[in-house]
């Protein structure tokens, strides 16, 4: 089949990979315009363009959508169908009805629930223990167009948002190479959505990041995993010292100590008493102005008094 794929992060890197491995002439690329990136603001190529110019596929990074170029493009490229896996921009209606069979997208939940930017990352925020892939047609509303194939998958107690990012770029490539060969067949089925049941996944901010030790420490331990790699929870010991935190252990045991309390420092890492009484280990911080690291090799230059 003739397809136009849209994407623009290394998540959409796999469906882009298994469509060229499954034989489809990929007729284009579109990808977000490059952006300056580290010191030297040097403009650096987006996860996907690099994969479509090492197999020769002619990609386009359009400004604007809605301007007529983007659509004179699309009909340049006459693509039988659009494939769409985090682009990060919302089509046009006149682009999404161009395609005779239709613009698809590779979306990283269950629909209706976490419709928008953010939903690997908050199903390990709210703490859900399964999630999935779902391949949709598209529609002018964001997320809510019928759906043609899902899988679910399990989210593990210490999976964070990075590796689970990771899994389902793999999982969203198997599942989009299967939805067009039911396309190209004829054979794909749409079912409807129910919107009353739908849920919003918003963009992440660094307002998520400040550790509340008064939550439970399941819901703690959930916002750690969640914000990985970005912005990464944060906390702040009584001395001012900041620092983000990266990784934690549920340890199941009980103080009464107040929340925010250090029970302890070791080779195992941090406890801290959560607001359940139950403690949390961290165990991989970053200090203000330093490197990423065990919370054992930092607690060797920076010991802590139990109760601080």
């Amino acid at each position: 089949m003739r397809i136009l794929f849209m994407g623009t992060p290394a998540f959409a890197v796999p469906t882009l990979e298994r469509l060229i491995e499954a034989g489809h002439t990929l007729c284009g690329v579109f990808s977000q315009p490059d952006k300056p990136k580290n010191r030297g603001m040097k403009l650096l190529p987006t996860p996907v363009k690099v994969c479509a110019q090492a197999h020769n596929i002619p990609v386009h990074q359009p400004e604007k959508l809605r301007d007529g170029t983007a659509l004179a493009l699309v009909r340049a490229l006459d693509p039988e169908l659009i494939v769409v896996a985090a682009y990060g921009r919302i089509l046009p209606d006149d682009i999404l009805n161009f395609p005779p069979k239709g613009c698809i997208n590779v979306h990283s939940s269950l629909l209706p629930k976490y419709r928008g930017a953010a939903p690997i990352q908050w199903a390990v925020l709210n703490g859900d223990t399964e999630t999935g892939v779902t391949i949709m047609h598209m529609a002018t509303e964001l997320d809510a167009g019928d759906i043609i194939l899902q899988r679910s998958t399990p989210i593990g107690p210490q999976e964070d948002a990075g590796a689970l990012y990771d899994r389902l770029a793999v999982l969203g490539g198997e599942l989009a190479v299967e939805a067009v060969a039911a396309i190209e067949a004829g054979t794909a089925v749409r079912t409807p959505q129910d919107h009353a049941a739908h849920t919003l996944a918003p963009m992440l901010s660094k307002d998520l990041s400040p550790v509340d030790w008064t939550r439970p420490a399941h819901a703690v331990h959930c916002q750690i995993r969640g914000l990985i790699p970005w912005p990464a929870a944060s906390t702040e010991l009584i001395s001012g010292t900041p620092m983000k935190l990266f990784a934690a252990e549920e340890t199941g045991e009980d103080s009464a100590a107040p929340a925010g309390t250090i029970l302890r420092g070791g080779k195992h890492g941090i406890d801290v008493v959560c607001g359940d009484g139950k403690v949390l280990r961290l165990t991989e911080l970053q200090p203000s102005g330093g490197k990423r690291m065990r919370a054992a090799d930092y607690l060797r230059g920076h010991p802590l008094e139990r109760g601080t």
